[in-house]
Protein backbone atom coordinates (compact mmCIF):
# COMPACT_ATOMS: atom_id res chain seq x y z
CA UNK A 1 0.00 0.00 0.00
CA UNK A 2 1.25 3.50 -0.80
CA UNK A 3 0.79 6.41 1.56
CA UNK A 4 1.36 9.85 0.08
CA UNK A 5 1.20 13.35 1.42
CA UNK A 6 2.82 16.77 1.49
CA UNK A 7 6.03 17.33 3.44
CA UNK A 8 8.83 19.83 3.80
CA UNK A 9 12.43 18.96 2.96
CA UNK A 10 15.25 20.94 4.53
CA UNK A 11 18.70 20.65 2.99
CA UNK A 12 21.57 22.07 5.02
CA UNK A 13 24.92 22.44 3.26
CA UNK A 14 27.98 22.52 5.52
CA UNK A 15 31.67 21.76 5.11
CA UNK A 16 32.93 18.34 6.01
CA UNK A 17 35.43 19.92 8.41
CA UNK A 18 32.83 22.03 10.29
CA UNK A 19 32.59 20.96 13.93
CA UNK A 20 30.45 21.55 16.99
CA UNK A 21 32.09 20.74 20.33
CA UNK A 22 34.76 18.57 18.67
CA UNK A 23 32.22 16.53 16.65
CA UNK A 24 31.29 16.86 12.99
CA UNK A 25 28.60 19.52 12.59
CA UNK A 26 26.56 17.27 10.30
CA UNK A 27 26.47 14.66 13.06
CA UNK A 28 25.15 17.20 15.57
CA UNK A 29 22.39 18.25 13.15
CA UNK A 30 21.31 14.62 12.64
CA UNK A 31 21.35 13.95 16.39
CA UNK A 32 19.19 17.01 17.06
CA UNK A 33 16.75 15.91 14.35
CA UNK A 34 16.51 12.47 15.97
CA UNK A 35 16.00 13.99 19.43
CA UNK A 36 13.26 16.21 18.00
CA UNK A 37 11.47 13.12 16.70
CA UNK A 38 11.68 14.04 13.03
CA UNK A 39 10.80 11.32 10.51
CA UNK A 40 14.26 10.92 9.04
CA UNK A 41 17.58 12.49 8.13
CA UNK A 42 20.42 11.55 5.80
CA UNK A 43 23.90 12.93 5.14
CA UNK A 44 25.38 13.05 1.64
CA UNK A 45 29.04 13.79 0.99
CA UNK A 46 29.68 15.97 -2.04
CA UNK A 47 32.15 15.18 -4.77
CA UNK A 48 32.84 18.79 -5.63
CA UNK A 49 31.49 22.21 -4.77
CA UNK A 50 32.12 25.83 -3.88
CA UNK A 51 30.38 28.41 -1.74
CA UNK A 52 30.42 32.15 -1.12
CA UNK A 53 34.23 32.18 -1.03
CA UNK A 54 34.34 30.72 -4.58
CA UNK A 55 37.03 28.31 -3.39
CA UNK A 56 36.52 25.00 -5.18
CA UNK A 57 36.53 21.82 -3.10
CA UNK A 58 36.93 18.49 -4.85
CA UNK A 59 37.88 14.90 -4.10
CA UNK A 60 40.01 14.45 -7.22
CA UNK A 61 43.27 12.60 -6.61
CA UNK A 62 45.54 15.56 -7.30
CA UNK A 63 43.51 17.97 -5.19
CA UNK A 64 44.72 18.94 -1.74
CA UNK A 65 41.22 19.75 -0.55
CA UNK A 66 39.61 17.39 1.91
CA UNK A 67 37.02 19.91 3.03
CA UNK A 68 34.19 18.70 0.82
CA UNK A 69 30.59 19.89 0.96
CA UNK A 70 28.17 17.80 2.99
CA UNK A 71 24.38 17.95 2.63
CA UNK A 72 22.13 17.05 5.54
CA UNK A 73 18.62 16.29 4.25
CA UNK A 74 15.65 16.08 6.60
CA UNK A 75 12.04 15.39 5.55
CA UNK A 76 8.94 15.61 7.73
CA UNK A 77 5.71 17.56 7.96
CA UNK A 78 6.01 21.29 7.43
CA UNK A 79 4.99 21.94 11.03
CA UNK A 80 7.64 19.57 12.42
CA UNK A 81 10.45 20.93 10.24
CA UNK A 82 9.63 24.58 10.96
CA UNK A 83 9.44 23.85 14.70
CA UNK A 84 12.84 22.14 14.49
CA UNK A 85 14.79 24.85 12.64
CA UNK A 86 15.24 27.16 15.68
CA UNK A 87 17.04 24.28 17.45
CA UNK A 88 19.91 24.82 15.02
CA UNK A 89 20.38 28.54 15.69
CA UNK A 90 23.21 28.08 18.20
CA UNK A 91 25.27 25.97 15.79
CA UNK A 92 26.42 28.93 13.71
CA UNK A 93 25.78 27.18 10.40
CA UNK A 94 27.58 29.17 7.73
CA UNK A 95 26.31 27.27 4.72
CA UNK A 96 23.03 27.36 2.85
CA UNK A 97 19.79 26.04 4.30
CA UNK A 98 17.11 25.39 1.66
CA UNK A 99 13.46 24.47 2.19
CA UNK A 100 11.44 22.63 -0.48
CA UNK A 101 7.81 21.54 -0.55
CA UNK A 102 7.78 17.86 -1.50
CA UNK A 103 5.33 15.00 -1.78
CA UNK A 104 6.28 11.91 0.17
CA UNK A 105 5.44 8.43 -1.09
CA UNK A 106 5.86 5.70 1.50
CA UNK A 107 5.34 2.03 0.84
CA UNK A 108 3.60 0.59 3.88
CA UNK A 109 2.97 -3.09 4.43
CA UNK A 110 0.22 -4.18 6.77
CA UNK A 111 -0.57 -7.67 8.03
CA UNK A 112 -3.01 -8.27 5.14
CA UNK A 113 -0.33 -7.49 2.54
CA UNK A 114 2.04 -10.03 4.06
CA UNK A 115 -0.59 -12.77 4.20
CA UNK A 116 -1.45 -12.33 0.50
CA UNK A 117 2.21 -12.81 -0.51
CA UNK A 118 2.57 -16.17 1.25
Amino acid sequence: MKVTGPALRVTIIVNESDTWRHRPLFNEIVQRARQAGLAGAAVFRGIEGYGASSVAHTNRLLSLSEDLPVAVVIVDTEEAVRAFLPRLDDLGIGGVTALDQVEVVRHVHDAGDREEKR
